[in-house]
């Protein structure tokens, strides 16, 4: 019965693949033959109800990101623990399939880490896709069911073997091994990522020393002197390079003289590095989770991989409304540019918030206050970007600045102030409103706050303030309108 089920989910999936539209299907030849316009990232944000989901991210220059779908999943598990994390991105050779590998996990259900460690799910979801917007329906693989001990699956990556013609799936595994419990890095090889091989040791540090999280990125011209480099999260960032997928690597060194590592020597501690080519040059970005800090991914680059000297960190980038966590960038060739901002855009608008008692007068930040001013000049100090909220997307807002993308409407003791995003959960929380019927006008709007809920955004002496609304004046200076 089970093998007569298997052939049926098979069928079924075949006939699923057979009846997406025709007309958004890529071209037969390679992607890589078509240059490259964007990037789209794939991650996920965090411990929230929806955050350990599929999210979707755009970048034209691949520094700058704005979040798609408005910020909210673009696809969601209804499988094992019905939440993933870590995804992975994966286009085949020919451009005419996509998959989406993740962790099965679900911290945010009341798991621990403890149990996700040890008592773990041992499978994979994937999502698979013709065009990059058309996704089946999730499915599972259980890669490491079959190592004794096993205690969970994390981290899943692959990358196409051209020496095999499959794809590497490689993913870490916390288990014991000559009596070391402690993770390592598997690997399977699958053509279809539903059926795959036995589970091989790919990666293992000497003595107690545990490994997660490694990616791998191609480098066709050679550039540094190796086909593959990889990094990985193991006390520190380690880069290794190859000329063979399965072969000898060569350590390189760390990015311990960034101040960076996964913990050992403190420093700006990070996790999940994720690899990006930009489209126009020979220049490498490798972004890494703050997760220690809960700040997001920052990105260091390197114009020569051969050596870990070269990467350097950057101050010039820009990671959108969300945190963005652990995932994976794909280079999009213009057809998939195109058909993935028409399937999700970020319809996110400008606006001005016009006082209501005050109707000359805009909300604006002046050497990082924030006040109510007429005239203002330049204009763009009055022009916010309305997103979805940082601390919750459903149903509350946020407001980032046109000129300082990054920089959001924030109250800090009461007082508001414009200031740059650090990721953490209480700048979230200062920056997010719940949009409600205008308290003096209830044509027009006002703003309560998402962690004071009795207090709303209200101007007094032309400050902007977070105060609890008590009269009819203060009902009115807490009344906005926004306009295009």
């Amino acid at each position: 019965m089970s093998r007569v089920l298997a052939r049926m989910s098979a069928v079924l999936a075949a006939l699923f693949l057979l009846l997406l539209p025709a007309a958004q299907a890529p071209r037969a030849e390679a992607a890589a033959l078509d240059p490259f316009t964007g990037y789209l990232m794939a991650h996920f944000t965090g411990e929230s109800a929806n955050g350990e989901q599929i999210y979707l991210a755009h970048s034209r220059d691949g520094l700058t990101w704005r979040d798609l779908n408005n910020g909210a999943p673009v696809l969601l598990s209804t499988l094992g623990t019905r939440g993933v994390r870590d995804p992975a991105l994966v286009r085949s050779p020919a451009g005419d399939r996509y998959w989406i590998v993740a962790t099965d996990l679900r911290i945010a259900s009341g798991t621990s880490w403890s149990d996700a460690l040890n008592r773990g799910s041992t499978s994979l979801v994937v999502w698979e896709s013709r065009d990059l917007v058309n996704w089946s329906a999730p499915w599972m693989i259980n890669v490491a069911g079959a190592i004794p001990g096993a205690g969970n699956a994390w981290a899943p990556e692959a990358i196409y073997n051209q020496a095999t013609g499959d794809y590497v799936l490689y993913w870490a595994t916390n288990s014991p091994r000559n009596g070391v419990t402690k993770n390592r890095i598997w690997y399977v090889r699958t053509a279809d990522f539903r059926t795959f091989t036995a589970p091989q040791l790919y990666i293992e540090r000497p003595g107690g020393q545990g490994i997660i999280d490694t990616q791998i990125i191609e480098v066709p011209n050679s550039v540094g002197g190796y086909r593959y480099y990889r990094a990985s999260a193991d006390g520190h960032i380690p880069i290794e390079a190859s000329n063979s997928i399965l072969g000898t690597w060569t350590s390189l060194g760390n990015l311990a003289h960034l101040g960076i590592s996964n913990g050992t020597g403190g420093g700006n501690i990070v996790e999940g590095p994720m690899w990006m080519q930009f489209n126009d040059r020979d220049e490498w970005a490798l972004y890494l989770d703050q997760f220690a800090t809960n700040r997001g991914y920052l990105p260091v680059t390197s114009t020569n991989l051969g050596s870990v000297n070269n990467f350097r960190i950057r101050s010039d980038y820009n990671m959108g409304a969300s945190r963005k966590r652990h995932g994976s960038i794909l280079n999009l060739t213009a057809a998939e540019e195109s058909r993935v901002l028409a399937r999700w855009p970020s319809t996110t608008t400008v606006n001005r918030i016009q006082a209501y008692t005050h109707q000359d007068r805009y909300v604006r930040h002046a050497n990082y206050d924030v006040r109510i001013d007429p005239n203002v000049s330049p204009a763009q100090d009055a022009q916010f970007r309305v997103v979805p909220g940082l601390a919750n997307n459903s149903g509350y807002v946020s407001f980032e600045s046109v000129n300082y993308p990054g920089y959001y409407l924030r109250h800090y003791g009461f007082d508001f102030v414009l200031a740059a995003n650090d990721g953490s959960s209480i700048f979230a929380a200062d920056a997010t409103f719940r949009q409600v019927a205008g308290l003096g006008n209830s044509a027009w709007q006002s703003f309560q706050s998402f962690n004071y809920p009795d207090r709303h955004i209200r101007h007094y002496d032309y400050q902007l303030r977070l105060d609890q609304i008590t009269d009819a004046q203060s009902r009115n200076d807490a009344t906005f309108r926004l306009t295009s």
